[in-house]
């Protein structure tokens, strides 16, 4: 391969978590609202839901209300399986809010090795995201301090394409000006990251947590 010039990672999973995992904020809004939801059945709804619903089309051009639609879809099937009457809970306003827990300061965390590696990488390639998100995900960068190492931030809604797909990929190789093979994608999962990144022809470093971490690829690049 050729001296690589360029790293992408993914985000959630890979960079940032949720230390409370999204069901857990799905019940405290719903609380605020005046409802009690079970958090084991609101986990099982969460991953069934996200299972179920296929990505948004693809549209080659930013998607006009930034995936917000495909989300409320998400919230609605998550409440359908927890049999959450429309009497129980105002759905809209209860989405309204949740959509904007996503944002809220705390509700997101850094891995603990993820700006020691940022630190270490920023001064020798050009550091960017590739990210199955919406606009929300350069508030939850720019709160947790880390912004200021990326120079390419691809966001899925922003370019009408997801992870596994080519074109988001493709769309981050224009930014940088990068052939495929001078870049890496660096990701947590199977077919998102690995998958569709080596379809696309970038390096691929499989993060696996606990087996592996940051510091590994860091190490590989040496």
């Amino acid at each position: 391969m050729k001296a690589a010039r360029a790293i992408f990672f993914d985000a959630v999973g890979t960079l940032i978590r949720l230390p409370r995992g999204a069901a857990y904020h799905y019940v405290e809004v719903a609380a605020r609202h005046g409802a009690d939801l079970p958090i084991e059945a609101v986990e099982a709804a969460f991953r069934a839901a996200w299972g179920e619903l296929p990505p948004p089309p693809e549209t080659r051009a930013p998607r006009p209300d930034d995936d917000r639609g495909w989300w409320r879809d998400l919230v609605g099937r998550v409440l359908d399986r927890c049999a959450v009457s429309p009497g129980e809970l105002d759905r809209e306003a209860y989405f309204a809010e949740l959509y904007s827990e996503f944002v809220q300061p705390g509700v997101w965390a850094v891995y603990p090795e993820t700006e020691p590696v940022l630190a270490a990488l920023v001064e020798r390639f050009q550091l960017g995201i590739i990210s199955n998100f919406d606009g929300r995900l350069r508030a939850v960068l720019a709160q947790l301090g880390l912004a200021p190492f990326f120079q390419h931030v691809i966001i899925s809604s922003e370019v009408g394409a997801d992870k596994p797909a080519p074109r988001i990929f493709e769309e981050a190789l224009r930014r940088a000006g990068v052939r495929a093979a001078e870049a890496w994608h660096v990701g947590d999962e199977p077919e998102c990251d690995w998958e569709g990144g080596a379809r696309a022809g970038l390096n691929v470093f499989k993060l696996q947590r606990p087996q592996n971490s940051l510091h590994d690829f860091v190490a590989a690049l040496v």
